[in-house]
């Protein structure tokens, strides 16, 4: 059962040290309620480390979740990844891939990925993770919000998304037909939001939102993830993946070493 009341993150990483394309959501929630804030940074400091501190520090935070590449040790991984291979394979023309590590940009993201979770834990009480592909002792986990919300969409390809804008039409989708009002019900039974995401109308501000509802999966133990040793992206719980998107992954599990999907349930 999730505690009656908690806090977790979630960290949009961006790369830019002149456009505030970075942002970090701090979920909370009480017995009764849900609610969210959220706040944009570049990705320079000290701004990075202040607003991240602003938002999470001096708290206790269960679990928080970041849109870039992580693996134990938080070092560069310069190569491509099972995690990535999974939800690119078959499943590209459905709902777009993640960047790959191996890629310049892949790396640069990577290195931020590890200044937001360095920053994170600096500030505040991250909990231990209890979750079966932990990559850290702390509960820190790897997001990729357009897969994410891709899988719980019965047809993406009929929302005529494209690459700059897969996943503003994915989550807008999602917020107007009660996709992320029926997550957080199943993740938080009986918690009422007191803001409508329907109402989050920035890009990175929405990919924040996203990492967090990442993390509350992990905190709630309903989830999927796709990868190995070099990191694990969490996914929606089973029951939220589609039939035709859960299909193409077990299909792609059968080319990757065993125990490349693995799904989590409470």
């Amino acid at each position: 059962m999730i505690a009656n009341q908690g806090s977790v993150v979630g960290i949009d990483v961006g790369c830019s040290p002149t456009r505030r394309s970075s942002a970090i959501c701090r979920l909370d929630w009480s017995a009764s309620g849900v609610s969210w804030d959220i706040a944009r940074f570049r990705a320079v400091e000290p701004e990075r480390e202040h607003v991240i501190a602003q938002v999470a520090g001096g708290r206790q935070i269960i679990a928080a979740a970041f849109d870039g590449p992580i693996r134990r040790s938080f070092d560069i991984i310069g190569r491509y990844r099972t995690a990535e291979r999974m939800l690119t394979r078959r499943l590209r023309p459905l709902i777009g891939k993640p960047g790959q590590s191996s890629a310049p940009i892949g790396k640069l993201l990577n290195a931020h990925a590890n200044d937001c979770v360095r920053h994170l834990v600096a500030c505040c009480d991250v909990q231990d993770a209890r979750h079966a592909v932990a990559i850290d002792q702390k509960s820190l986990v790897e997001a990729f919000p357009s897969s994410f919300l891709g899988l719980m969409i019965d047809d993406p390809t009929h929302l005529a998304a494209r690459r700059g804008d897969r996943s503003d039409t994915f989550f807008q989708h999602l917020a107007a037909t009660g996709g992320f009002h029926a997550l957080m019900e199943c993740l938080l039974p009986g918690r009422k939001p007191a803001l409508d995401p329907n109402a989050i109308t920035n890009h990175d501000d929405r990919a924040a939102f996203v990492c967090a509802l990442t993390a509350l999966c992990v905190v709630a133990s309903q989830f999927v993830a796709v990868g190995d040793h070099d990191g694990w992206i969490i996914l929606p719980p089973r029951e939220f993946i589609r039939s035709p998107q859960w299909d193409l992954l077990a299909l792609n599990a059968k080319d990757e070493p065993p125990g490349s999907l693995h799904e989590a349930a409470d």
